[in-house]
């Protein structure tokens, strides 16, 4: 499973840090952090998601109020949103 993460859409509510470890806050810039993540295009992060943490960060994405993160199965597929 993958995980991306729109650093740009971000408006910083931190749910997904509340939903989780995968995500922190950076209060300073008032945005989510995607640890671990690489950025592939700017202000876009993306890594692989722990098979232990799937459904942590389906809640993560699910909790965003701007749909700035998405899941993709093994396959390519977007979950979610």
């Amino acid at each position: 499973m993958k995980i991306e993460y729109d650093r740009d859409t971000c408006i910083g509510m931190f749910q997904c840090v509340a939903e989780w470890d995968g995500f922190e806050a950076d209060e300073t810039a008032g945005k989510a952090v995607l640890l671990d993540g690489t950025e592939t295009d700017e202000d876009l992060f993306s890594r692989e998601v722990p098979p232990d943490a799937e459904l942590d960060a389906k809640f993560s994405a699910r909790v965003c109020p701007v749909d700035a993160i998405t899941v993709y199965d093994d396959d390519g597929e977007q979950l979610i949103p």
